[in-house]
């Protein structure tokens, strides 16, 4: 319930800047903001502290809490939000409304490659599936992605058309919370061209890799072909003293 309820003040509080409703870039202070969610101070804390690991805001001792008007000017199209790094599930773009195409889904064997990334048996078996990611009706992202049926059993054709990351949350309580990305650009194949409105010269953004649940179990292998305009990735770094 308390990590309900600090996504909750985060969600929110993100909305409210991409908005703009904070006057001269400068969020309110923990009591204030507890006494207008009606929270704790712990609970504000906890999801001021994600958007300032995010990069969304910055606290300057003495000052107060800032937004960071970079993150404002060059937000990615991929946001990670709290403990579940739901990347295609927690799209952002300038407002845009969301929807998902299912192009594919199937039960297959596992392949030798997904035995190793999955650490799968030969006789275990993997969702297939295949969704279309659009932005206000605009194709943006052809996703593949491969998770065992043994962790998620009851993964049906409804689920897989809202957000994956998001039902196994919610009602299985698990939390995709680790994840390795690797992130490239290569020519644009027939499909890409047709599916996201290349042309042959256009190149398309891939981002790869594996998610991993909180208790270490590889989840999914997936694999995300983007049109190439939308291939910008943001990082917040902290640089340590000496």
């Amino acid at each position: 319930m308390a990590d309900l309820v600090y996504r909750k003040v985060m969600h929110d509080l993100k909305t409210r800047i991409f908005k703009n409703e904070f006057n001269n870039k400068k969020l309110p202070d923990e009591r204030s903001l507890s006494e207008t969610y009606g929270v704790s101070r712990s609970s504000i804390k906890r999801a001021l502290n994600v958007l300032a690991q995010q990069g969304i805001i910055f606290k300057k001792r003495g000052s107060g809490t800032f937004i960071n008007p970079l993150y404002l000017k060059n937000q990615s199209l991929f946001n990670y939000e709290g403990t579940n790094l739901g990347v295609t599930d927690s799209f952002h773009l300038e407002g845009k409304t969301p929807t998902v195409k299912l192009l594919d889904y199937q039960v297959v064997p596992a392949s030798v490659e997904l035995q190793q990334d999955l650490f799968l048996n030969d006789n275990d078996f993997v969702y297939q599936i295949k969704r279309l990611r659009l932005f206000d009706n605009k194709p943006i992202i052809i996703e593949t992605g491969y998770i065992p049926i043994k962790v998620v059993p009851a993964l049906t054709p409804d689920i897989v058309k809202g957000s994956i990351f998001n039902y196994l949350e919610d009602i299985e309580g698990k939390s995709v919370t680790k994840s390795f990305m690797s992130i490239l650009a290569e020519p644009s194949n027939e499909e890409d061209q047709q599916l996201l409105g290349l042309t042959e010269k256009e190149p398309v953004g891939i981002m790869e890799g594996i998610f991993f649940l909180d208790d270490g179990t590889p989840f999914e292998v997936s694999n995300m072909r983007l049109h190439y305009k939308y291939l910008k990735y943001n990082t917040f770094v902290s640089l340590g003293e000496e």
